[in-house]
């Protein structure tokens, strides 16, 4: 008797550790499992955490329509503070808990870590902020798509606008050394020598976490620099703008996106007053994107940050792309995204053969009186 007990028991063991892995699968499959993979932590949480929470507000608007293909969309977050090494590990988690779509990194230099992982495994994954122009211009990620502009078109701005609108002549370019800062500040500078109308008068890169940028700031003025272009994120540019500021040095200081952010007026006070930065166009026109502006209000009862509105397009460009594939098959999703429009809080988007939105671009910003205003200044 005890040995058929014992032979029963094996057989009904047997047969859970059989049957476990289909009811993983059955229960996986009861949601659209949708990955954000960003900095949510660390110096550059500031990016981050507006993405997450934008896909936050898009996942419940959708869910409360009754989700997409008929199930639930449910959130898996992973975090990677922008740091390439950290990047790897954080897809390893979106991939291991069953992210079938993913919106992410912050980050160009964590993308370009991570993309091979979501390469590898078919995963479609929109960036709302990664901008280096490698990561769709290579063609080694055919599952990769951005709602924001490259760097070089981001360059291309910035030094049409300290040319044109500033009248530049005596231009130093500084950069963090960072695949973002410096490929912008590579492309600013090869502009600015292409165009005639100025001259680059100093090229260099400063450590990010430094406590003093003096140094680089007092070889600047002796420069004979009117204008500085900085590539770069916002703690850095804070404390540049603030030496500048306390030398009492006459500079023109002009960035990108990576300053353009509330966290910048925050860390650079008053010192911040009168320095520009480009970001996305303005389309806070459109109904929607006033829509979701006070829906990040009401949710968490702050104004959105930086990157909050391309990761809300990203979010709902993904999802719609799934809807319309009528499937969680990668290359048909990826299909939807190249030739299906999608409404957005960017406009109608869709993207190109290589990854890139359609019809989105950049414009000027400038800080007066603590705020970002729009200097009416952009490219296509």
């Amino acid at each position: 008797m005890l040995a058929k007990k014992w032979v029963s028991f094996a057989l009904a063991a047997a047969f859970m550790l059989c049957a476990a892995p289909s009811a993983r699968v059955a229960r996986a499959e009861d949601t659209i499992k949708l990955g954000i993979h960003g900095a949510q932590t660390g110096d550059l949480a500031g990016y981050g955490i507006p993405a997450l929470n934008a896909a936050k507000i898009v996942v419940d608007q959708v869910n409360a329509k009754g989700g997409v293909l008929g199930k639930k969309v449910e959130i898996l977050q992973a975090d990677d503070q922008c740091k390439p090494e950290l990047a790897t590990n954080a897809a390893t988690k979106l991939i291991s808990d069953g992210a079938i779509v993913a919106v992410g990194p912050t980050c160009s230099g964590a993308t370009k870590a991570a993309l091979p992982l979501y390469m590898d495994k078919k995963i479609v994954i929109i960036s709302p902020s990664a901008t280096a122009p490698e990561l769709t211009q290579s063609g080694k990620y055919p599952y990769f798509f951005r709602t924001i502009p490259t760097d070089d078109a981001q360059a291309r701005l910035g030094t049409d606008f300290v040319l044109e609108a500033l009248d530049a002549k005596n231009i130093a370019i500084l950069h963090d050394k960072g695949d973002y800062g410096k490929g912008y500040a590579t492309f600013a500078k090869k502009a600015i020598e292409e165009s005639g109308k100025a001259n680059v008068v100093f090229f260099e890169g400063i450590t990010p976490g430094g406590l003093d940028y003096s140094a680089p700031i007092q070889k600047i003025g002796r420069s004979g620099a009117d204008t500085l272009l900085y590539g770069g994120y916002y703690p850095e540019a804070s404390k540049l703008a603030t030496v500048i500021k306390n030398k009492g040095l006459k500079l023109n200081f002009v960035s990108e996106d990576g300053v353009k952010t509330s966290n910048f007026l925050q860390l650079a006070g008053k010192e911040g007053e009168g320095v520009y930065a480009s970001s996305n166009r303005d389309f806070s026109d459109l109904p929607m994107h006033k829509a979701a502006e006070a829906a990040h209000q009401k949710m968490f009862n702050a104004p959105s940050g930086q990157f909050f509105f391309t990761a809300f397009a990203a979010t709902q460009a993904l999802l719609n792309a799934v809807e319309k594939a009528g499937s969680t098959n990668p290359d048909t999703i990826a299909k939807a995204l190249r030739t299906e429009y999608a409404d957005t809080v960017l406009g109608k988007l869709r993207f190109d053969a290589h990854g890139d939105a359609e019809d989105v671009g950049f414009a000027m910003f400038k800080v007066v009186n603590g705020a970002y205003v729009d200097q009416k200044f952009r490219t296509q």
